[in-house]
């Protein structure tokens, strides 16, 4: 009866049981589910997280090395033009903004006491020569005698034709200079008798009252259509017209002008005479056409008696004019056109006179033998000293002779004037050339690169637009020491004349210290050091990964991590360097490596069971709490 009764509850019991172990099962698959799918979201994940390598490949190129610095544009050269000797100015050709050759002659000097004291020296040295002659005892007195007499003749010959020489250049331009001198005269004188031709032949044509009634007059004598009368009017009208601006011309000209203006003046004046000559001409072929016919019976005719005798008499004193400026213009142009060949001449004859005097000297040396060594040797240092004293009293001489240093532009002008007295701290002008120069500043380290004759490109502040090349002309010896900074001074010439760029204007030069060609190159975020070597990590891939390597530059993940692999550098600038060995052209190489982020957030997955007992747990229900990587 009992086991009636708890049969039934024995079912429920084991019933019981059985639905217990099914939940408890169930949760177990749930566990792995989740578990699994977490670890599954995790390796599919792990792409996110691998490294990967930004890649560059070896190529070929040119590698560029260079240092930059700053400063300013200035002039190749300037100088100030002093004498070298004190005395009085006795011809001066310097203007303002003069382009001047170098040699060309700027000033001269009273030579007067420098000539002297060439004589002087030149009387000490044949002195000391003569002295020199004494100690010598030749074995043929007659033989050393000839030899002196010609080396003497042949000093004095080298002496004319150096004198010669010199005088050459001087006395052209001191017969150009009379020349401009009676040229000026000339014309002065040619305008106080220009005026009276040109009275005389208004005067032929009638005044302003009577003109129309004389041209009528001669037009009725010799008809109308006469071609002396039409020649006499289109004469009179180019004369008249050259003379008012030959006159006009002539009152803004001075004695002191320049030389091309001058010329200009005497040039104009002759042509302005010559067509007033032919105006009298063609005045007097007029009135010798009506003397030869019936010109009586006119009123005119007293005044053509009058004006035919002045017109003649104009004629005579108009072709003196002439000839005398024609003379003028004619020894300017010869002087100046022979002067080239006079000074070639003279060359030849000085070249010949050195020549002989050095023969002649051989000669004599020759026959000079057997005299006492140490007498001669003293002597002839005594002739030796007096020849140092003539070459300084020749080249105080020279000094006289004020010349341009070197080719450029009288940029200033001094205040100094023919006849002042000047000394050689007076600036007579000051000559600049016309090449402009970058000076520039570079620190001491930058400085040691750069040597004389390397490119160099130019770029200006004030002129964005204007890039020109250059090249080092000069790099200072001994640096400036500024606040405990050594700075070095680099001149740069430039290649090209670029009328923009103004002395004073801010500049940067690029120097090019080194360049190579065609060498292999790689970026120098790819090389890496380890102690005293360099490496770089190597990609060992296909090909097909090659060009996935060059075509992805965000980077990419690599099958097999790279190796590293040593090279040799060269040449390095800020962005490349060179690789001289260890690799070859085409080779990719890593230059960059992307981490993950080193900062991950743990994740994490909570699995939570309700309303299920596990056993061995506590009646309140067994709970499964995460699972954590």
């Amino acid at each position: 009866m009992l086991s009636k009764i708890f049969k039934p509850f024995t079912f429920i019991k084991m019933e019981g049981k059985q639905i217990l172990r099914h939940k408890f099962i169930t949760v177990i698959i749930l566990l792995f589910i989740v578990g699994g799918g977490y670890f599954g979201c995790q390796g599919l994940a792990g792409d996110k997280n691998a490294v990967r390598y930004a890649t560059a490949t070896v190529e070929k190129g040119t590698l560029i090395v260079s240092v930059s610095g700053s400063g300013q544009v200035t002039v190749l050269d300037q100088v100030d033009i002093k004498p070298k000797v004190s005395g009085d100015i006795t011809a001066l050709y310097i203007n303002k903004d003069q382009e001047v050759k170098a040699g060309q002659l700027l000033a001269v000097l009273d030579s007067g006491s420098a000539q002297r004291a060439v004589s002087d020296a030149e009387i000490a040295l044949e002195s000391a020569k003569i002295k020199l002659e004494e100690f010598l005892s030749p074995p043929d007195a007659q033989s050393l005698l000839q030899a002196e007499n010609a080396l003497a003749q042949a000093e004095r010959d080298l002496e004319k034709a150096k004198k010669d020489y010199e005088n050459i250049e001087a006395d052209a331009e001191s017969t150009i200079a009379v020349a401009y001198e009676d040229g000026y005269s000339d014309v002065s004188n040619s305008f106080f008798k220009l005026p009276d031709y040109m009275k005389d032949l208004k005067d032929v044509l009638g005044t302003e009252q009577s003109t129309e009634e004389h041209i009528s007059a001669y037009k009725l004598i010799l008809g109308s259509d006469s071609l002396f009368i039409q020649k006499l009017l289109a004469d009179y009208d180019l004369a008249l017209d050259l003379f008012n601006k030959n006159f006009a011309f002539f009152r803004t000209v001075f004695r002191d002008d320049d030389r091309d203006t001058i010329y200009q003046l005497i040039d104009d004046t002759l042509e302005t005479t010559k067509v007033i000559s032919r105006a009298l001409e063609s005045a007097r072929h007029m009135y010798d056409a009506i003397v030869a016919g019936s010109y009586t019976r006119y009123n005119i005719s007293s005044t053509i008696d009058k004006m035919q005798s002045k017109i003649e008499s104009d004629l005579s004193s108009v072709f003196s004019t002439i000839s005398s400026l024609q003379k003028t213009i004619d020894t300017i142009d010869e002087t100046i056109q022979d002067t080239p060949d006079k000074i070639k001449d003279a060359e030849l004859v000085l070249k010949s006179a050195q020549e002989k005097l050095e023969d002649k000297k051989l000669s004599l040396e020759e026959l000079k033998a057997g005299a006492d060594p140490l007498d001669i040797r003293i002597q002839k240092n005594i002739v030796a000293q007096k020849e140092v004293a003539l070459a300084s009293a020749k080249e105080n001489l020279a000094n006289c002779y004020i010349r341009a240093p070197f080719d450029g532009v009288i940029a200033e002008v001094g205040k100094a004037k023919k006849g002042d007295s000047v000394s050689s701290s007076t600036v007579l002008a000051t000559l600049i050339t016309k090449q402009e120069i970058a000076e520039i500043s570079l620190n001491e380290v930058d400085a040691a690169k750069v040597k004389v004759g390397q490119k160099t490109t130019l770029t200006f502040d004030a002129l964005p637009e204007v890039s020109m090349s250059g090249k080092v002309i000069e790099v200072d010896t001994i640096g400036t020491v500024t606040q405990g900074v050594v700075n070095y001074g680099v001149k740069i010439a430039f290649d090209t004349e670029e009328e923009k760029v103004k002395p004073g204007m801010s500049v940067t030069a690029d120097i090019i210290t080194d360049a190579k060609q065609d060498v292999l190159v790689l970026p120098n975020g790819a090389i890496k050091s380890q102690g005293n070597s360099y490496y770089v990590e190597l990609v060992e891939a296909s090909e097909e990964m090659k060009q996935q390597l060059l075509a992805n530059v965000s980077g990419i993940i690599l099958p097999e991590p790279p190796k590293q692999q040593p090279v040799e550098t060269g040449l390095s600038n800020d962005l490349s360097t060179e690789i001289v060995s260890g690799l070859k052209e085409g080779d990719i190489v890593v230059t960059s490596t992307i981490s993950p982020s080193a900062a991950q957030t743990t994740q994490t997955r909570t699995t939570q069971t309700q309303g299920f007992q596990i056993p061995g747990m506590d009646s309140g229900g067994g709970q499964i709490r995460s699972f954590s990587r």
